[in-house]
């Protein structure tokens, strides 16, 4: 309970040199982000990528020295839980006028579960619940920057409307060709709102900042006639020449789903009030969780909390129990699911198998590299959560038993808080969305039988893109390592996603190799390996026998991808990345982009790698 008065000094002390803490964490996060835009403008495409990558360790750095500073000044750990109580008091009062109350409170809950040693989420004393409302929260100085800004346009006025939305960014490089990119962008825009009558309340409303993300910049906003609302987005990039050029013209949810998906880098986008920002996307994609959108700008940590509180929310709400996850169980992980809960909870094994070769702070430095690499829209994110505790009866017997023979260092059943309830408390595991696994996905498609049109288009759309994961997957210098089906999942727009980790290794660290010819003819019928294999020696034209058994499945992978069994593709594009090179990744279709000149071309298949 909490006191009745305040009447400790320390305690204002300690939360105020906890939202030091905070607000010394937010403003370098802010600065780096802000700096993405200068780093677009030159081109700097190693420094962006960089910086995502630093930018996701800035948050533990600010809480370790926080919590020194409290030890050191105020020895924290050892102040009673009275004082506590009236520590979070003072900080609730810290918060009130505060620009970042819900993130300030994610780092008030980080500070004091590692100073008081809680060992488990389950505790009142922490912000389990928001104190303070993130509603119309703004900043009302005179030279603040709005959330988004809002364009009046007439029918005869909206092409001059556009230029001003994207010249009024300031982007310090000229454009190849600004008039034209606005003719497309006014062009497509058009047809979306002429079938319908323009309403008094016609508008555009777009956000303040540019989102920014590898090589591209994303004006981000909506379209509003009557009851109407369209998304859009609009991707600028560097063209040949070094020019920008208008890309694209993305509408509706689908759309920017897929521009802010969880298997895609963390955007940088500068934003005074995160919260607001959060809302204007909730509008955008409403079916999209607010912790996923978080996560989306860059603020991880928020997103957790709010999974978390989804979690809590859902559970309280539900009566099904949780269960080994169907489909081929992992050799260094188990996977156990909430049949009405669309995520997976992955926990590493104690032992593997001889074939893997492997520790656990391997396996964690796998997913910790998957966290701060350029995902391209084709490996899922995870959150990693240490002492979750679940109610012991939502758990089936079987999934318990599993969890004991192969993680039982992971395991513990107990009422560690005294209150009478027995929990499982898993000590440490990894959460990820749930997709169909591919193997499943293309069962299916077998067991309806391919002479039905929908089941061979299934497969053959699953397949393809299958392929085009892989290639995306090399352009972000990643090879996966373990390339079964199994090891890959179909999200809800049917694309396909890598999200086993274990193997995986940089593009540059593989050496790859044709199998060389037979000695003899010993060597050809042998069932050993006559040659020497290093342990990062890779021999492609070995995929076909483990992936391509269905006769069907094999006609269309070789058709569209028989470059992937060959080892002079692998190798050409780990000599153009260890030379420096950054490949475009594109967020959208290959046939949404806008052609290179006024003359209309039509879209045809590439043979090049297409990071859609």
């Amino acid at each position: 309970m909490f006191p009745q008065r305040l009447d400790v000094p320390e305690a204002y002390d300690i939360a105020r040199a906890m939202m030091d803490g905070f607000n010394r964490h937010y403003r370098l996060f802010r600065t780096e982000s802000a700096r993405a835009k200068h780093r677009f403008e030159t081109a700097d495409w190693h420094g962006q990528q960089r910086a995502q990558r630093e930018r996701i360790e800035f948050y533990d750095l600010r809480v370790k020295e926080c919590v020194t500073r409290l030890e050191k000044e105020f020895k924290a750990g050892e102040q009673p839980m009275e004082v506590w109580h009236q520590v979070k008091l003072h900080y609730i009062g810290l918060l009130v006028d505060h620009h970042q109350p819900e993130l300030a409170e994610t780092f008030f809950n980080s500070i004091t579960t590692k100073i008081l040693h809680r060992t488990h989420f389950h505790n009142d004393f922490i912000f389990v619940r928001p104190a303070i409302s993130t509603e119309y929260i703004e900043n009302d100085e005179p030279a603040a920057r709005p959330t988004y800004r809002s364009y009046y346009p007439a029918h005869d006025s909206l092409l001059g409307t556009l230029a001003r939305i994207v010249t009024n960014f300031q982007i310090q490089r000229p454009f190849e060709d600004f008039e034209r990119d606005i003719g497309y962008v006014h062009a497509a825009m058009r047809q979306r709102i002429d079938p319908m009558r323009l309403r008094a309340n016609f508008q555009l409303q777009v956000l303040a900042s540019l989102f920014f993300r590898n090589k591209g910049a994303y004006v981000v906003g909506k379209i509003i006639n009557g009851f109407n609302e369209v998304p859009f987005a609009l991707p600028i990039l560097h063209g040949e020449a070094g020019r920008l050029v208008i890309d694209a013209a993305l509408f509706g949810e689908d759309d920017l789903q897929m521009l802010f998906s969880f298997a895609r880098a963390y955007f940088m986008v500068d934003m005074e009030i995160p919260a607001a920002y959060v809302h204007f996307l909730r509008s955008l994609m409403p079916r999209k969780p607010r912790g996923e959108i978080y996560n989306a700008i860059g603020l991880a940590k928020q997103g957790k909390t709010l999974f978390y509180r989804d979690f809590l929310f859902h559970l309280k709400h539900s009566s099904d129990r949780f269960r080994i996850a169907p489909g081929i169980k992992g050799m260094v992980m188990l996977v156990f699911d909430l049949p009405s809960f669309p995520y997976v909870f992955k926990v590493i094994k104690d032992y593997y198998p001889p074939q893997k070769d492997t520790t656990r702070a391997q396996i964690a430095a796998k997913y910790l590299l998957v966290k701060q690499h350029d995902r391209v829209g084709r490996m899922a994110d995870t959150l990693e959560y240490s002492e979750v505790a679940f109610p012991r009866e939502r758990f089936e017997d079987e999934l318990i038993a599993e969890i004991a023979q192969f993680a039982p260092s992971q395991l513990e059943i107990s009422d560690r808080d005294g209150d009478g309830n027995v929990e499982v408390i898993i000590k440490h595991l990894y959460i990820e969305r749930r997709m169909i696994p591919l193997n499943i996905y293309l069962q299916e498609a077998f067991d309806t039988g391919l002479h039905e049109p929908r089941a061979r288009a299934q497969m053959e759309k699953s397949v393809i893109d299958y392929g085009n994961a892989i290639k995306d997957l090399v352009a972000a210098n990643i090879f996966p390592g373990d390339m079964l089906w199994k090891n890959f999942g179909v999200t809800r727009n049917g694309k396909v996603v890598f999200y086993d980790y274990d193997e995986i290794e940089y593009i540059t660290d593989c050496n790859f190799r044709r199998v060389p010819a037979p000695r003899h003819e010993e060597d050809e019928f042998s069932g050993e390996v006559w040659y020497p294999v290093g342990p990062r020696d890779v021999f492609p034209e070995t995929f076909g026998p483990f992936l391509l058994g269905n006769d069907a499945v094999r006609e269309v992978f070789l058709r569209h991808h028989a470059d992937l069994l060959d080892a002079a593709f692998w190798q050409s594009h780990k000599e153009r990345i260890q030379a420096g090179h950054v490949y475009d990744v594109f967020p959208y279709e290959r046939e949404r982009r806008f052609p290179p000149s006024r003359v209309p071309l039509s879209p045809t298949p590439s043979k090049e790698m297409n990071h859609a």
